[in-house]
């Protein structure tokens, strides 16, 4: 009995031989260490791209942003220079600041997409959610403009929208209605921008709400339905509380894309006419290629992500009081 209890309580060697020696325990920061060392070469195939071609890039945009350079020649220290001369003007008077005036056609983009692309992406979504016959064929259908490119979908939209030959005109001028410029005129130059994109992100939109509506389970409306609440109550106290993790995650990507919207400007109207549709991520290619002035384009791009991680910021905190994850 001695001696079995004297082999239980011997550590054995590697090699299979009695060590003589009781095994030491791994202490708890060791074990700690280890999972996070393992944890650390698991995400760094993902996170050194990551670091070199996003975090090392927007470094050197706030430090670019403290210099005035032209591409070509050496970087001169300017310090806020770029900053001040930015935000020097009267915010409050739109039309005497450019740099107010770009973020106003910005933010107009923003208000005039999210509701849009929400709006008809959940109706989408709803009715792609019920059983019929050709429903995947619908959906794929939807989908397809989201992943075509924006300079052949510009174009198209420039056609379409034609103010002398576009469709949208002919079919106005149908009901006796005469048509907006469109495009060409300032007035309509964003809301045409708009419409576009609406078009084209509609189905990334339906794609990820027909997912939540997806993982409500049935029985929900379904007992709803025989305590005889209707369509619209379903859908407002049932449907949408338990979509609004996926409602959240629409409304911080869609806010962000708004912000840095370009491929549309830049390929439909050149943020015309008369510069009605200039946009903030196109006044940065502007600078930096069309005017060589790189450093006040780093110094407007640093600008645009305080502006984008502040309201990103201000939707997390508010996450709490209308997401609920049950």
């Amino acid at each position: 009995m001695t001696d079995l209890m004297a082999q239980l309580t011997v550590a054995r060697s590697p090699h299979g031989r009695a060590s003589g020696r009781p095994a030491r325990p791994v202490s708890r920061r060791a074990r700690k260490a280890r999972t996070t060392l393992l944890a650390y070469l698991f995400l760094a195939p993902s996170a050194v791209p990551l670091v070199w071609f996003v975090i090392v890039p927007m470094f050197q945009a706030a430090w670019t942003s403290l210099h005035k350079w032209n591409l070509i020649t050496p970087k001169e220290w300017v310090g806020l220079d770029n900053y001040r001369q930015l935000l020097s003007c009267d915010l409050a008077d739109l039309g005497s600041c450019e740099t107010a005036a770009i973020f106003g056609h910005t933010l107009f983009y923003v208000a005039g997409t999210l509701p849009l692309t929400f709006v008809g992406g959940l109706a989408l979504a709803l009715a792609l959610n019920r059983a019929f016959r050709g429903r995947t064929l619908l959906r794929g259908i939807y989908f397809l403009p989201v992943v075509t490119s924006w300079i052949a979908v510009a174009f198209v939209w420039r056609w379409l929208l034609n103010p002398s030959v576009g469709v949208v005109n002919a079919v106005l001028g149908w009901f006796g209605i005469d048509g907006p410029g469109w495009w060409a005129d300032p007035q309509w130059s964003m809301p045409s921008i708009i419409l576009a994109s609406a078009w084209k992100d509609l189905g990334f939109v339906m794609v990820l709400l027909l997912a939540g509506l997806q993982t409500i389970p049935t029985e929900v409306n379904e007992a709803a339905t025989l305590d005889g609440v209707g369509p619209w109550r379903r859908l407002f106290s049932i449907t949408l509380p338990l979509l609004s993790p996926q409602i959240f995650f629409v409304v911080i990507i869609s806010l962000i894309n708004g912000f840095q919207v370009f491929d549309q400007v830049y390929a439909m109207t050149e943020g015309g006419p008369a510069g009605s549709s200039e946009t903030v991520v196109l006044s940065i290619y502007k600078l930096t290629f069309d005017y060589n002035q790189a450093g006040m384009a780093s110094a407007l791009s640093m600008v645009l992500f305080l502006v984008i991680m502040a309201i990103t910021l201000i939707q997390l905190r508010g996450e709490r009081k209308w997401v609920s994850y049950a």
